[in-house]
C-alpha cells in the first residue's frame, strides 16, 4: 500500500493516520461529539476510507453499531457486510482491542473519553439504499455507510469530505453548511441519517418559490444531476421541475419550512445505475438510466406525506430493526395518486391520460389477495417486501398487493367520492392539507423529528372533519381502509366523463410474468389463482412449448398464437416441466386490462357538468 507517507503494512498506516486524524480534529471539534472525514484512495476499486472520532463519552466500553434500516426503506438490510479492516485507537493514538459483539456492533475500551475508528466500506449501487463509489462521483446514503454510537443518538455531528485531489467534484446534500465549503453538520443522528450526499461534477440550478399567501415565506430549491443529458435536455426537466414543485404547492398552500434553507432533488441518471426514488426531509435521491419526472413528482410529495405528516410506526426511525405501519398505503400509495395527479395537473401528461390510475386499479382488483387482506393488512408487510434481500420463493403475486397501487386506488376513490359527494367543494386535496396542519406543519423537538405523528384514527377523524359528516369518514376507513371492499369506480369515473371499461385485445391465460428461454417461455411466477393458466396446473418454473400446436419462444409469440382464439377456447398447450412433457388445456378468458376512456372517445358528448368535474379534479391549481 502506497500513499503520501511511503509503503507500510497496512495495519501501521492505519494507525498513523488515525493519529494524525485525531490530532487534527481535536482543534476542529467544536460542539460535536461525533466527526467523521471521508476520503477517496481506491475508488477504482469502489472503496471509500472512512474515519470516525467520538469525543467526550463515558469512559467505560463504547458500543459502535452499523444500521439495519434506512429511512424510507422498510426491509432490514446488513449494511456491516462491506465494511472492512476496522481499526480503533483512544485519543492518543493508541490501539484498542475491540469485540465484535454480533454481525453489527462492536464493543470498544474507552479508557480516555475518546474513540477513534478508521474503516473501509466497499460499495457499487446507486440507488436509495446503498453506498456506491468509482472514479467519477461518490453516492452517500449514510445508513450504508457509517458505523455510529447509539450513545450520542442525539448530539450534533460533523462531517468532512476529502475530495479526490485533481478531482472536479462538488458536494450536494441537506446536511447544514459551515464556514469550510468541505464540512457539514448534523444536528442529531436521525437527521444526518436522513440527509444523503452526492460528490461528483454535477450540474446544478436553483430558483425559488414565492408563496401563496401573504405571510408565507420564499423558498429555494436546488436541482442537482450527474448525468450525461444534454443541455436541452436538462433545460426541459428543470422547467417540468418548477411546474411540478408549484402543482404540489398548491395542493397544500405551502412549502414546509427547510431546515437548511433549501431542498434539494438528487439526481443520478447514469446508464449503469438502479432505477430507484427515496425520499429525505429536505432533499430526495432519484437514480436510474435517465432524469426522471414521475420520480420528480412522488418524491417530492413525500415532503410533506412521511416525512413531516408521518405515521405513528415510523417515528422515531428505528435504525437497529425493522419499521412496520399499517398506513404505508396512505405514505406511500396516496403519495402515489398525488405524483401521477400532479404530473397531470401540470400538463406534463395529457389530462385524458389515466393509465396510471388504470393499471393500478387492474393489478388490485385482478390480484386475489386483496380480497382478504386489506389496505392497512399489506401496509404492514413492507419490511418483507421493500427491497427485502430474502431470495426463497414467495407467493406475493397471490397474497400480496402493493400498498404503493392499493394506496394510489383507495385515494382515487376517496377523492371522486368526496368531489360526488359535494359537488367538488370538498375533495382530497382538503384532507391532506388538513393532515398537514394537524400533524404535519406543527414540526417535532428537533430538526428530523415528527412531533404530532398519527394513527388510522387520527385519519378518521381529519377525515370526519373534512367531510362534515363522521358516519361517513367511518363507514370508508373501515370497509375501504381497513377492510377489503372496494368502491364502486365505474359511476364516478363517469361524472368525470371517464368509461371504465375493460381493454380490447386478444383472450387471456391471466397475468404472468414470463422470461424467454430455450425455445420456450419460462413462467417466472406463481400464476394468479383463478386464472386460465392456474386451472390449466400451469405454474412457476414450467416452460411453454407451444399453444395450440405454435411454437413459444417470445412473448410475442403468446400474444400472435392467443390473437387466433376468442374468450371461451379450449387450447391445448406442451409444457416442459423439470424435464419431463406435460400436455394440459386451457379455457381462454376475456382480457382483464383496465382502461378510463374519455366518453368523447366513445361517440358520447362530454356533458358540461362532466365537463366542470373533470377540470376541477385534474386542471391545475397552481397559481
Amino acid at each position: 500500500m502506497t500513499d503520501r507517507f511511503g509503503t507500510f503494512p497496512a495495519p501501521r498506516l492505519a494507525l498513523l493516520a488515525a493519529a494524525l486524524f485525531v490530532a487534527a480534529s481535536a482543534t476542529a471539534q467544536s460542539q460535536s461529539s461525533t466527526e467523521y472525514r471521508f476520503s477517496f484512495p481506491d475508488a477504482v476499486h469502489h472503496v471509500m476510507q472512512v474515519e470516525a472520532t467520538f469525543h467526550n463519552v463515558p469512559i467505560k466500553p463504547l458500543t459502535l453499531t452499523v444500521s439495519r434500516a434506512s429511512p424510507g426503506r422498510y426491509a432490514a438490510f446488513e449494511f456491516a457486510s462491506n465494511i472492512f479492516e476496522e481499526h480503533f485507537t483512544d485519543g492518543s493514538g493508541h490501539p484498542l482491542a475491540a469485540t465484535k459483539t454480533d454481525p453489527r456492533n462492536w464493543s470498544v475500551p474507552n479508557p480516555d473519553g475518546t474513540v477513534h475508528v478508521s474503516y473501509k466500506l466497499f460499495g457499487d449501487r446507486v440507488d436509495g439504499t446503498f453506498f456506491a463509489v468509482d472514479t467519477t462521483h461518490a453516492h452517500l446514503n449514510f445508513p450504508a455507510v457509517l458505523m455510529y454510537a447509539p450513545a450520542l443518538d442525539d448530539d450534533p455531528t460533523r462531517l468532512t469530505f476529502a475530495l479526490p485531489q485533481g478531482s472536479d467534484w462538488k458536494i450536494a446534500t441537506q446536511l447544514y453548511p459551515s464556514a469550510d465549503a468541505h464540512t457539514f453538520t448534523a444536528p442529531n443522528l436521525q437527521y444526518l441519517m436522513d440527509s444523503p450526499v452526492e460528490l461528483s461534477n454535477f450540474r446544478m440550478r436553483t430558483f425559488t418559490v414565492p408563496p401563496l399567501v401573504p405571510s408565507g415565506k420564499t423558498e429555494t430549491i436546488r436541482v442537482v444531476a450527474h448525468s450525461q443529458a444534454s443541455d436541452s435536455e436538462f433545460d426541459a426537466y428543470f422547467a417540468s421541475v418548477q411546474k411540478l414543485v408549484r402543482e404540489e404547492q398548491a395542493i397544500f398552500g405551502e412549502l414546509p419550512a427547510y431546515e437548511p434553507g433549501y431542498y434539494t432533488f438528487l439526481a443520478d441518471a447514469l446508464p449503469w445505475d438502479s432505477g430507484d426514488g427515496m425520499e429525505h426531509r429536505n432533499s430526495t435521491v432519484m437514480t436510474g438510466h435517465q432524469l426522471s419526472l414521475s420520480t420528480v413528482a412522488h418524491e417530492y410529495f413525500h415532503n410533506w406525506n412521511v416525512e413531516r405528516i408521518r405515521p405513528e410506526g415510523l417515528e422515531p426511525f428505528s435504525f437497529r430493526d425493522t419499521n412496520m405501519s399499517g398506513e404505508m398505503f396512505l405514505a406511500e400509495g396516496f403519495t402515489q395518486y398525488y405524483g401521477n395527479l400532479a404530473l397531470l395537473r401540470s400538463g406534463i401528461t395529457s389530462a385524458n391520460d389515466l393509465g396510471a390510475f388504470a393499471d393500478d386499479l387492474t393489478y388490485v382488483l385482478g390480484t386475489p389477495g386483496s380480497s382478504y387482506r386489506s389496505a392497512m393488512d399489506m401496509s404492514r408487510l413492507a419490511p418483507l417486501v421493500d427491497g427485502s434481500s430474502d431470495d426463497f420463493p414467495k407467493y406475493w403475486t397471490n397474497d400480496f398487493v402493493s400498498y404503493y397501487s392499493y394506496g394510489d386506488v383507495t385515494a382515487l376513490g376517496l377523492d371522486l367520492t368526496l368531489r360526488a359527494r359535494s359537488n367538488s367543494a370538498i375533495t382530497l386535496d382538503d384532507f391532506m392539507r388538513a393532515m398537514w396542519h394537524a400533524y404535519g406543519k406543527p414540526g417535532g423537538p428537533a430538526p428530523g423529528l415528527v412531533g404530532h405523528p398519527y394513527t388510522i384514527a387520527d385519519v378518521e377523524t381529519q377525515l370526519a372533519t373534512v367531510s362534515h359528516d363522521p358516519a361517513f369518514a367511518a363507514d370508508f376507513v373501515r370497509r375501504y381502509m381497513a377492510g377489503t371492499e372496494k368502491v364502486d369506480y365505474a359511476p364516478l369515473l363517469l361524472r368525470a366523463g371517464f368509461v371504465l371499461r375493460k381493454q380490447d385485445g386478444p383472450p387471456t391465460l391471466g397475468r404472468m410474468r414470463l422470461k424467454a428461454a430455450d425455445h420456450a417461455l419460462l413462467v417466472a411466477d406463481s400464476t394468479l389463482i383463478g386464472t386460465p393458466a392456474y386451472n390449466a396446473g400451469i405454474d412457476r418454473d414450467d416452460e411453454l412449448l407451444a399453444l395450440a400446436n405454435t411454437p413459444l419462444a417470445t412473448p410475442e409469440d403468446l400474444q400472435k398464437a392467443l390473437g387466433a382464439h376468442k374468450a371461451g377456447d379450449s387450447v391445448a398447450i406442451h409444457l416442459r416441466r423439470r424435464g419431463q412433457d406435460v400436455h394440459t388445456t386451457a379455457i381462454l378468458a376475456d382480457p382483464t386490462d383496465l382502461e378510463f376512456v374519455p366518453v368523447e372517445r366513445t361517440g358520447t358528448p362530454l356533458t358540461p357538468q362532466q365537463q366542470q368535474f373533470r377540470e376541477a379534479w385534474l386542471g391545475s391549481k397552481a397559481k
